[in-house]
């Protein structure tokens, strides 16, 4: 058997060694999290691609649709295919007009300034005033 050799080291290379490693490790961990925060990207940017993909056709479904609806109500009425269309963007209309009031409501309760946080900003200033006051009397 090898004998057991003893290194001798101050303090203060201990230190340095203890604060090299974890320097290093601090930085294998930054590495780590932008590989992480990288590959989380380009998965987020797929999702959006394909979500976007997803509204177009959505959307051309749906005009297709409309379409479909506007001339059935023109057959099944037996009036001329325009007023099928009318019928159609008239009720849509009135949906949208419903839905934007509704919207204009609720947004107009949003407040675009946070209360809670602004009340507890204040509080924490006037508690450190307070403390600051007292010490320096």
């Amino acid at each position: 058997m090898a004998p057991y050799v003893v290194h001798e080291e101050s303090i203060s290379g201990l230190l340095k060694g203890i604060l090299g490693d974890f320097r290093t490790l601090l930085q294998e961990e930054i590495a780590l999290a932008r590989v992480e925060i990288r590959d989380q990207a380009a998965r987020m940017r797929t999702a959006a691609i394909s979500l976007g993909a997803a509204a177009v056709a959505l959307l051309f479904g749906l005009g297709l649709l409309l379409v479909a609806v506007a001339t059935a109500v023109a057959d099944l009425l037996g009036w001329p295919v325009w007023a099928g269309f009318f019928i159609v963007a008239a009720l849509l209309s009135v949906a949208g007009l419903v839905l934007l009031a509704s919207g204009r409501k609720k947004l107009s309760q949003v407040s675009a300034v946070p209360e809670n946080t602004l009340s507890s900003l204040k509080e924490n200033a006037q508690w450190i005033s307070k403390r600051l006051s007292s010490a320096q009397r």
